[in-house]
């Protein structure tokens, strides 16, 4: 199969799809954690890579499991290789949730997890349950960390099982307001240590 196209002459142009760049995920490294207080991606440290090479980075979350019921995930960002996670952030957030009985569901915009940069860790999904079976899951992009120039964008969307025996799906996005290099992710529980769960950085082509 075949793609045609026509520039801005007319002229008709003809491209295979095994001749298509379709950019690719290239994973770079895995932090398991095990009552774990911080997972850390430094860049240039254990393997790491969070520099210019890619101009996005994936973070997928799988299972994230607290040790304290209803604590929220957070993460912060360095730019000095993880001596400080202090950088100012501008960010919102809103969630869905629904309750496993059905009897309550709602879709709210939540300002209290809201930065106006503030340098502490953002909220990327909260009030996870420490149940055996319950945990969240996720992914949080963040765009072209090495710039010199703009501010780090990033969006993240999770879902969650709630404490209350919910199911919420959590949408945060903003910007870490600095013309700094950004070379280094935090992950953390709000209270008590990451209990168990993967999380795996990728670089997007």
């Amino acid at each position: 199969m075949s793609i045609v196209t026509l520039n801005d002459r007319g002229v008709r142009s003809v491209t295979t799809f095994g001749s298509l760049n379709t950019g690719s995920m290239v994973f770079i490294k895995k932090l398991t954690a095990s009552s774990s207080a911080t997972l850390s991606f430094v860049d240039g440290a254990s393997s790491v890579v969070l520099d210019s090479t890619y101009k996005e980075y994936v973070f997928t979350f799988n299972n994230m499991h607290p040790a304290t019921n209803a604590a929220s995930f957070n993460f912060n960002v360095s730019i000095d290789s993880g001596s400080n996670y202090n950088v100012a952030k501008t960010t919102t957030f809103f969630e869905a949730y629904h309750s496993e009985d059905g009897s309550d569901s709602s879709l709210n915009y939540v300002a209290s997890y809201d930065l106006a940069q503030g340098t502490g860790t953002q909220i990327l999904t909260s009030a996870l349950g420490s149940d055996n079976d319950q945990s969240c899951s996720g992914m949080l992009h963040l765009f072209n960390p090495s710039s010199t120039t703009f501010v780090k964008h990033f969006i993240s969307t999770m879902n969650r099982s709630y404490h209350g025996d919910y199911t919420g799906e959590d949408f945060s996005a903003g910007y870490c307001n600095t013309t700094s290099a950004v070379d280094a992710v935090q992950f953390s529980m709000s209270s008590g240590n990451i209990d168990a769960g993967d999380i795996c950085l990728y670089g997007i082509l």
